[in-house]
């Protein structure tokens, strides 16, 4: 057995894992000590200014700061640290990294930016051991819906097709859906890149003789909250829920369509999801109206284990 730490740094979030890594016969399972997510926005208007904006940078790297004590705490023997890519592009991206290494010191952890190909096979692991050992039918299209990307990755016990593209719920969000409610012109201009995004997954990642369609994700695992009626967010009840396409499709155009007030009136909704889960609804309606054109079969399950879990158990021995 060994003790990982695993924290994955996107857009709008940073999570943190420590979990041991259990090896059977039947494979390696994580066994979760501490799980959080914090939103931080490390890469809000960096697509506009090129830079990491001061006051997100100091939020995060105040949660980085707690994430290192926690590991320490609990006694991680590894850790890894997958951060966005604006820790790399942004023209002040080495004061992040610095905050980083200070805050860790003893692990010697540096943000990885990870390619489109690793990344996507990260989400993959984490996502569908649980899915395997529940008998959910594949082949999966795993769908990971970050705040700066999404990724399409399909596979049945192994990755067969993956392809990372520049669509997410803030980059969306700050490109095109700027009023509140968003309005039929913003909308209109979104759903057009984003339809652009899904022909150039498809000419990598073939939508054809899917089983089920795994979500991934705080935009998505919203969006189902919502389907399932939820009242407040109850992870147990997420994991692995399979409401049909036609209940997400139904629940992301009602969370697009209304105002920040009114999401923000919903017990599932954390604070910082608000503003861009518009834009997170939306891009998850238009890959569920896609595969519905072309696996009209295909079931939706939603999975909380996602690339984090991929994260820890890459790290393992």
């Amino acid at each position: 057995m060994t003790r990982v730490a695993a924290i994955d740094c996107g857009t709008n979030s940073i999570r943190l894992l420590v979990a041991d890594v259990v090896t059977s016969a039947e494979g390696r399972r994580l066994t979760d000590l501490h799980r959080e997510m914090e939103v931080v926005r490390l890469g809000y208007g960096v697509d506009r200014t090129g830079v990491i904006d001061p006051a997100a940078m100091e939020r995060t790297l105040v949660a980085v700061e707690r994430h290192a004590r926690i590991c320490r705490e609990l006694g991680a023997e590894q850790v890894r640290f997958v951060a966005t890519s604006a820790s790399r592009d942004a023209q002040n991206a080495a004061d992040f990294v610095a905050g980083v290494h200070q805050a860790f010191g003893d692990f010697d952890v540096t943000p990885e930016v990870v390619s489109g190909e690793e990344e996507a096979q990260l989400s993959f692991s984490g996502a569908t051991g649980d899915l395997l050992a529940a008998g959910i039918p594949g082949p999966y299209l795993v769908i990971d819906l970050g705040g700066g990307s999404t990724e399409f990755v399909r596979g049945t016990e192994q990755v067969e097709a993956g392809l990372s593209l520049d669509i997410g719920s803030v980059r969306m969000t700050e490109r095109h859906l700027h009023s509140d409610p968003p309005t039929p012109a913003e909308v209109a201009a979104a759903t057009a890149d984003i339809e652009a995004a899904i022909d150039a997954a498809e000419a990598s990642v073939p939508l054809t003789d899917i089983g089920t369609v795994v979500g991934l994700a705080g935009s998505i695992t919203t969006v189902t909250a919502h389907a399932l009626g939820l009242t407040a967010y109850e992870s147990a009840a997420i994991h692995l829920a399979r409401a049909d396409r036609a209940t997400h499709i139904a629940a992301a155009t009602d969370l697009l369509e209304r105002s920040r007030a009114a999401r923000a009136g919903l017990g599932f909704m954390h604070p910082g999801r608000v503003d861009v889960i518009g834009a997170g609804a939306l891009i998850w309606r238009q890959i569920l109206r896609r595969v519905e054109l072309r696996s009209p079969g295909a079931g939706v399950v939603v999975s909380e284990h996602d690339i984090l879990d991929g994260i820890a158990l890459s790290i393992a021995p």
